[in-house]
């Protein structure tokens, strides 16, 4: 061990019991830990993160407490250590005991979820240990609980583990206001944050510390973890879809991986891509059953648990997942990961990746199934992207007055506060440090009384002022928020039981709706029988049924990012070039010479655009690559122009690569070209016009009145339904809309709409490179590869057919 551990008795003890040399990052990060600095450190998985913070954290509370006074030393909570998933917080908590018990430490950890008993929380809460492992909803529960000051008041470290993953979320804004406020009960207090590689950490480390990240640190690992993507290929690409099956094409392919692995995860990108993969695995491969699981959100925490044991413990073959297994939980045995679909972005392909190869030095390496012909090149991209270290950066969130509101009550319903203090804090946060004194007192006077619309209304009057102390004095209002706390909000989850009662996971509402007695439905793989419904609970039963439907659910499709649209864009440009193609380029040739023989393929500095009349009419394609939420808002923005130039009704369909533009009537496009409708001018305004901004603002209102605190969404097994919430919120929009245009939370609605849904900021970028471009136009006698995944995601569209889908994608082929 080298002279300079001597400064760190701890670490040197147990790295040496565990024959293991400490990396350089673990070194300097220990370093930094004991001058009192707080920072941002970023390391590769499977590399010690959470050794490199842990053993900082000991080794100064043995620095304080020292020796003598272990047995005296009365226990006060000296760390915080927030987590954006249950699985991780488990994970961290095993990490950290084993070195407690390996150093026999007095240092008692404890574990806090949404999981935790009443027990063991009032336990925690009598008896505080030095740390306590939690989740930002969790920390939020504990600041709305009486004699929460005393609970924190000695706290020395916050730490905020896969940071990138809770800063592009309002869970982001959560942990930063709760940092602010546990910031003000202790000034010295150390923030430290761990993230994997997004393309903007500085920045990471500045929204997590807020105004005191001038003597921080950022801190990176010296470690370049090797990726592998390895895409599987159809035997003849000329036979391989162009769109619309799932990847089911390559299945037995999938399955020879399997069979040749001791363990594997097969990541999937939506819950419902889940269950059908696991079906259609056991329907090919029947020896699997007993040795393959299935792992989402939805199912229940029996279900989960086990599968997270079996898999650690070498019992399965394999299991079916979706992003509730990227990230948590360490699972040395697996040693291949196969990705279904395109993930949409590298950073996420690159942690699926890194559940394989999870320890120093190991190579991550991931199998990339394509779904269709074309997302081929997505895996090209991804491996160039990597190579470059061309990764995402993550957006946070700012101004989220929704979050503000719910934690001023939380604050309210402990303690109480005053609103001078608050307001010094919460400025010194990333998320609020614009908030001008006037929306301050908007925000109280909306606590207090309602604001300017619900004044009448004494339930909207939730605080009181005591003795100058914002205070909630109401019981059932006090009850009412700790119910409510939290931001992660989606459609009301049915509960699924067995008749015999035993509990098997949830689904969204709306899904369960459509359901009538007798009808079959595939989940947790099994195929069930929906019997009917008491409260909000499924009662089921097993069918031997091979037929059933599959659990959609809300959120769906994940957006291309905006640094693999630009290399997709690339990717095909070099069709063009003499450099040596990678095995995915080579595979597409047929592809793009079908493409160029039917229509044209784009250099980057062209825009192409195709044109096809059919049975179903005119329709014009338009190809920026910029994935299915920008060209939303590009599809309605140029029919809403081209709708001021001649009368005209439009029909829409998008994906990632374009967009289309159907009409029963010649669409103008050549004379729309040339009166701007590219143009980069007043696209706030036409955007609103075009997509109905008052209906995208009114969706994304719901979710605001939630977490706001304007509409209750009912007690622990007695929540309400969507159908109610929706109403209560439209209830809400409508009066804000009509008479109080100021309301900070009816401005977020629009704002987030815009830039969250629309993505404006990026169409804007688009509509730029667009006005720089030469514009190709091509008219077709037969769909092309480029433009036939969007006719079939507009087979969707409202229209009579008596033919079924397969029919009708034969017949837009054309033939072949």
């Amino acid at each position: 061990m080298s002279q300079g551990l001597d400064h760190f008795p701890l670490a040197k003890r147990w790295f040496e019991k565990q024959n293991w040399q400490p990396h350089a990052f673990q070194k300097e990060t220990w370093k930094y830990i004991l001058e009192g600095k707080s920072g941002l450190l970023n390391a590769p998985t499977g590399c010690g993160k959470t050794y490199a913070i842990w053993f900082g954290i000991i080794q100064a509370w043995l620095n304080q407490t020292k020796n003598s006074q272990f047995t005296t030393h009365k226990s006060t909570l000296h760390c915080l250590w927030i987590t954006p998933l249950r699985a991780l917080s488990k994970e961290i908590e095993l990490a950290t005991k084993r070195v407690n018990q390996d150093l026999d430490l007095p240092y008692k950890i404890a574990l806090r979820s949404g999981d935790t008993s009443t027990k063991e929380r009032a336990d925690q809460k009598k008896n505080v240990p030095q740390a306590l492992i939690t989740t930002p909803e969790s920390v939020h529960v504990l600041l709305s609980q009486k004699g929460y000051p005393d609970y924190f008041k000695n706290i020395e470290f916050v730490v905020v583990d896969e940071w990138h993953e809770l800063m592009g979320s309002k869970r982001g804004v959560q942990t930063e206001l709760a940092i602010s406020r546990l910031r003000a009960l202790n000034p010295n207090l150390k923030v430290w944050g761990i993230s994997a590689t997004i393309g903007n950490l500085e920045e990471a480390k500045q929204i997590l510390l807020g105004d005191s990240e001038q003597n921080s640190v950022l801190v990176k690992a010296n470690i370049v973890k090797k990726t592998k993507i390895e895409t599987v290929f159809p035997d003849k690409i000329e036979e391989f879809p162009w769109a619309g099956h799932l990847g089911i094409k390559l299945l037995d392919k999938v399955v020879n991986i399997i069979n040749k692995s001791n363990s594997t995860l097969i990541f999937t990108n939506t819950r419902s891509f889940a269950e059908i993969w696991y079906q259609q695995l056991l329907n090919v491969a029947p020896n699997l059953a007993g040795l393959i699981a299935m792992h989402h959100g939805s199912l229940g925490d029996e279900v989960r648990h086990w599968v997270e044991d079996a898999l650690h413990d070498g019992r399965l073959k394999a299991v079916v997942c979706t992003s509730s297994l990227d990230l948590g939980v360490d699972f040395q045995p697996v040693d291949t990961v196969i990705q279904i679909g395109s993930p949409k972005g590298v950073a996420r392909m690159m942690q699926r990746a890194g559940r394989s190869g999870h320890r120093p030095g190991a190579t991550s390496s991931i199998y990339f199934v394509p779904t269709h012909s074309l997302e081929i090149i997505e895996g090209s991209a991804i491996r160039q992207a990597i190579e470059n270290q061309d990764i995402e950066s993550r957006e946070p969130y700012v101004r989220s007055f929704d979050v503000l509101i719910q934690y001023l009550v939380t604050l309210a319903v402990s303690e109480g506060f005053s609103a001078a203090e608050i307001y010094q804090e919460v400025k010194k946060t990333h998320c609020f440090n614009t908030i001008s004194p006037q929306e301050w007192a908007w925000c109280l006077a909306f606590l207090h009384k309602g604001g300017k619309s619900l004044g009448a209304y004494d339930e909207f009057q939730k605080v009181d002022i005591v003795n100058g102390l914002y205070k909630v004095t109401n019981r059932r209002i006090a009850l009412r928020h700790r119910f409510s706390i939290g931001t992660i909000v989606s459609d009301s989850m049915v509960k699924i039981n067995l008749m015999s009662g035993k509990y098997l996971g949830t689904i969204e509402e709306y899904f369960v709706s459509r359901l009538n007695p007798g009808d079959t439905f595939f989940f947790a793989g099994m195929n069930l029988e929906f019997v009917k419904m008491v409260d909000m609970s499924a009662i089921v039963r097993r069918s031997n049924s091979k037929k059933g439907q599959v659990p959609s659910y809300q959120g769906g499709r994940m957006p291309l990012s905006s640094e693999l649209s630009s290399l997709i864009r690339h990717k095909i440009d070099s069709y063009f070039t003499k450099l040596p193609f990678d095995k995915e380029m080579e595979a597409l040739r047929p592809l793009f010479q079908t493409q160029i023989n039917r229509s044209h393929l784009p250099k980057k500095e062209e825009l192409l655009i195709e044109k096809l009349q059919n049975k179903d009419g005119f329709h014009v394609f338009i190809y920026p690559f910029e994935g299915r939420l920008v060209h939303e808002g590009m599809a309605a923005i140029l029919a809403y122009r081209i709708g001021q130039i001649t009368q005209i009704t439009f029909s829409l369909a998008m994906n990632d690569y374009g967009f289309e533009l159907l009409s029963d009537q010649e669409i103008p496009i050549e004379k729309a070209i040339k009166e701007g409708v590219f143009a980069d001018k007043n696209l706030t305004e036409d955007v609103m016009h075009s997509v109905n901004g008052v209906e995208m603002a009114r969706r994304r209102f719901r979710d605001i009145a939630q977490i706001g605190g304007l509409v209750f969404q009912g007690y622990p097994g007695k929540a309400l339904k969507t159908r109610h919430i929706q109403a209560n919120s439209q209830l809400f929009f409508n009066v804000f809309e009509n008479y109080e245009k100021e309301n900070l939370l009816l401005l977020q609605a629009y704002d987030e709409a815009l830039n969250f849904q629309l993505e404006l900021g990026r169409m804007t970028l688009a509509f730029n490179r667009i006005n720089t471009q030469k514009i190709v136009i091509k008219t077709m006698e037969k769909p092309s590869p480029f433009c036939f995944p969007i006719l079939v995601d507009g087979l969707s569209r409202d229209k009579f057919s008596n033919e079924n889908r397969e029919e009708r994608i034969q017949k837009m082929i054309g033939g072949e």
